[in-house]
C-alpha cells in the first residue's frame, strides 16, 4: 500500500473514532441531564405535581378518552406543565398509540388552549426542541439510548424478532430512540413516565409495560416514584388498570433483586 493510501486510511479511521466519540458524548450528556431531571421529587420522594399530571394526560391520550382528557389537560396547565411539554407528550406517544390517538389528543388540546386564552388565562408556552447536530448518526444514538433504557452496556442484538423483521428494529433505533428521544423538550424520565401511563391504559401491552417500568427506573425515576405512579393511576385513571400495572411492577421489582 502506498504511503498516500496509508495516510488516507489512517485519517478515515481517526475521523470515524472522533465521530463515534461525539455521538457517545452527546448520548451520555442527554442521558445524565434526563436522569438528573428525573431525580426531582416531591417532599416525600414521590412524583412531583408536574409528573403526576403527565400520568392521566398520557393515559387518556392512549385510551382515546377525550372527555376525561379535557379536565386532565386543564389541571396539568394549572399545575405548571407548559403547552409545549404537553404537546411533546402527545407527539411522543404516537410511537406507542398510533397517529389517530395522538392527533385526536392534540386536537382536543388545541381546543382547551383556545378556550383558556378566551378566558384570559395565559399559559406558559415553554421551550422548543434544540437543534440536532448536522452529523447526527441516528443508528448509533438510538442503539445507545435503547441499551441504557434496557439497563445494558450494549444494545439488544440477535433477538428473534430483530431477525424476523429487521425493518422495525431500524425504525425503533433511528426514529423512536433517536429522532424522538433526542428532542429535549421533556426528559427521558418524562418520556418513560408517559409511556408507562399509556401502556397501562391499553389492552394487550403487558409485556411492553414490564420493559418500560424497568426503563423508567433506568432513566432516572426511583422505585418510590414508580410506585407513586401506580397510586396516581389508581386515583386519577382506573383502579382496574392500576391493579394490573401493580402486578406487573411487582414482577419487575422481584427480578431486580
Amino acid at each position: 500500500m502506498s504511503s498516500g493510501k496509508k495516510r488516507s486510511l489512517m485519517n478515515n479511521t481517526s475521523e470515524n473514532k472522533e465521530y463515534r466519540l461525539k455521538i457517545t458524548v452527546l448520548a451520555v450528556l442527554i442521558m445524565f441531564a434526563s436522569i438528573f431531571s428525573g431525580l426531582a421529587m416531591g417532599a416525600d420522594g414521590a412524583l412531583t405535581l408536574r409528573q403526576q399530571n403527565i400520568v392521566p394526560i398520557a393515559a387518556f391520550t392512549a385510551g382515546g378518552e377525550l372527555a376525561r382528557l379535557v379536565p386532565a389537560l386543564n389541571k396539568g396547565l394549572d399545575d405548571g406543565l407548559s403547552i409545549n411539554e404537553i404537546k411533546e407528550v402527545m407527539v411522543h406517544l404516537y410511537a406507542y398509540t398510533g397517529f389517530p390517538r395522538s392527533l385526536n389528543a392534540l386536537n382536543t388540546f388545541m381546543k382547551v388552549v383556545d378556550e383558556r386564552k378566551a378566558k384570559g388565562i395565559e399559559d406558559v408556552e415553554g421551550k422548543t426542541a434544540g437543534p440536532v447536530p448536522a452529523d447526527f448518526n441516528k443508528d448509533e444514538y438510538g442503539a445507545k439510548v435503547r441499551a441504557m433504557l434496557a439497563g445494558r452496556e450494549t444494545d439488544i442484538t440477535g433477538a428473534a424478532w430483530q431477525k424476523f423483521a429487521p425493518a422495525i428494529d431500524t425504525f425503533l433505533k433511528e426514529h423512536l430512540f433517536a429522532d424522538i428521544f433526542v428532542r429535549d423538550v421533556i426528559s427521558y424520565s418524562d418520556r418513560e413516565l408517559a409511556t408507562i401511563a399509556a401502556l397501562a391504559n391499553m389492552d394487550g401491552t403487558g409485556g411492553q409495560l414490564g420493559f418500560h417500568l424497568g426503563a423508567a427506573m433506568n432513566a432516572g425515576l426511583t422505585e418510590a416514584q414508580v410506585e407513586d405512579f401506580i397510586s396516581v393511576l389508581d386515583t386519577r385513571v382506573s383502579k382496574e388498570r392500576a391493579a394490573g400495572a401493580s402486578a406487573i411492577l411487582t414482577n419487575v421489582l422481584e427480578k431486580k433483586k
